[in-house]
């Protein structure tokens, strides 16, 4: 039962909402929320059951999602949103947990290391407690276990462990019987993020090799080698799987090239996305909203999502990397260059993704 309080702080929301027929989710969820944060629909909830600290700068949210949620692979991504000081933020996860938690008890973790700087996990990191929710995004991405059984290599550096613990985890349940050889490199022993699971893998899981490199701790930095990769028994025949920082995964598709790895067996997934070098002078140029009857101009090789939003326009959108799609709309006239393939697009109408699209002259979208 709702207190007088209550009733009327709904009936304002409801109220504001009136304009908004259309979307029965955006006119009924100011007042569902109120009433239990697990009912709203534009998004799915989740509720944070517990928070484990993994090291220093390394928390693990475990999350309970509505029951609609539709589940996930081994190593794939969500993207999550949240309130801070008033203004919704989507952020790009990657789950560190087994399927089959989601299946045998209805919870999934994301293990997400507090960035420098970074707004979204410092927040969750200083006030994100148990009890909260947060909304869920559908799992998407293409980081998954092979098909066959056949010999594996993970090379992860720091958080980049966290897509490769849910699919260890998920061989290890289903007693996978190829050799498996992890690589981790982090700063110190301190900051090896998943531990205990990992050690408790390496001694109940005899098809894996672990090997952990505190890149810190000797007189001279210590990073990926040569060597490291002519250790790996028959490393020509494993399917290869890297995630991390950026100079540690150039240096790991340099290293594999020498031993011969082809690219169809190289499977990655990155912080943050790679980037095309662009003719910057040929780019930028008028650009049409035509919803928002609003036009504007663009230099360089600034992206229509940025564009928009420095437009005071709110464009939907997750990962701001090409992957999730949900920047997706659509280009009416005009062409926009790929940031991260330095291709073209047609002249017409097409549907582009605005976190990685550069006007090439005017365009129009409809935004």
């Amino acid at each position: 039962m709702l207190s007088r309080i209550e009733r009327s702080s709904a009936l304002q929301w409801l109220g504001k909402q009136l304009f908004n027929r259309e979307d029965p989710a955006a006119f009924f969820d100011p007042l569902l929320e109120r009433i239990n944060p697990m009912w709203v629909q534009q998004y799915t909830p989740a509720r944070v059951e517990r928070i484990v600290d993994e090291t220093a700068d390394t928390k693990t949210f475990v999350l309970k999602p509505a029951k609609r949620w539709a589940g996930f692979e081994a190593g794939q991504h969500v993207n999550i949103c949240i309130d801070i000081d008033g203004v919704r933020r989507n952020r790009t996860f990657s789950l560190s947990s087994a399927p089959a938690l989601w299946h045998d008890h209805g919870t999934v973790t994301l293990t997400i290391k507090r960035l420098p700087g970074g707004l979204v996990t410092n927040w969750m990191h200083d006030h994100l407690k148990a009890g909260d929710t947060l909304g869920l995004g559908e799992a998407f991405g293409d980081f998954l276990v092979p098909e066959i059984s056949e010999p594996l290599l993970y090379i992860a550096g720091g958080s980049g462990i966290t897509p490769v613990l849910s699919q260890l985890e998920t061989l290890a349940a289903a007693d996978y019987r190829a050799p498996v050889t992890l690589l981790y490199f982090v700063r110190t022993q301190a900051d090896i993020i998943g531990a205990e699971k990992l050690y408790s893998l390496r001694q109940n899981w005899p098809a894996l090799t672990l090997n952990v490199v505190a890149t810190n701790e000797s007189e001279q930095p210590r990073f990926l080698r040569e060597s490291d990769l002519e250790e790996v028994p028959d490393i020509t025949a494993r399917r290869c799987y890297l995630c991390g920082p950026k100079g540690l995964m150039d240096l790991a598709g340099d290293l594999l090239d020498r031993q011969g790895i082809a690219d169809d067996r190289r499977h990655s997934t990155f912080f943050a996305a790679a980037q095309a070098a662009l003719d910057t002078d040929s780019l930028g140029g008028a650009v049409h909203f035509s919803r928002s009857d609003l036009n504007v101009s663009s230099e360089g090789d600034a992206v229509l999502l940025d564009i928009a939003e420095a437009a005071k326009l709110s464009p939907r959108y997750g990962c701001r990397m090409g992957i999730c799609h949900q920047c997706s709309c659509k280009k009416t006239s005009g062409t926009v260059v790929n940031r991260l393939t330095g291709k073209s697009s047609g002249p017409g109408e097409e549907n582009i993704q605005l976190c990685i699209s550069v006007p090439q002259g005017p365009v129009t979208v409809e935004l």
